[in-house]
């Protein structure tokens, strides 16, 4: 694959990926609208699988900004719909 193709390829996992964490976006409505009905262990182990992500994309030797950016997402959402899953 020439780097012209595989630099479009990671733009477009990052995008896939932040979709995939904004996408908790109806779960976390949906728990403020039905209190104590949601799940929260999967939101929150997708949170805490962000967190280590974010933090190997920023403390390798060399950043990998990509893999923090695409995972910020998942931490804030993940947390988001685990806590309104449990109000």
């Amino acid at each position: 694959m020439n780097q012209k193709a595989l630099k479009t390829l990671g733009w477009i996992a990052i995008c896939t990926a932040m979709l995939m964490y904004i996408s908790y976006f109806p779960q976390i409505m949906n728990n403020l609208a039905h209190p104590g009905t949601g799940d929260w262990i999967q939101p929150l182990v997708a949170a805490i699988n962000c967190t280590l992500w974010v933090l190997y994309g920023l403390f390798k030797e060399h950043r990998d900004i990509p893999v923090a950016l695409a995972n910020a997402p998942g931490i804030f959402f993940g947390l988001a719909a685990a806590i309104t899953a449990l109000m």
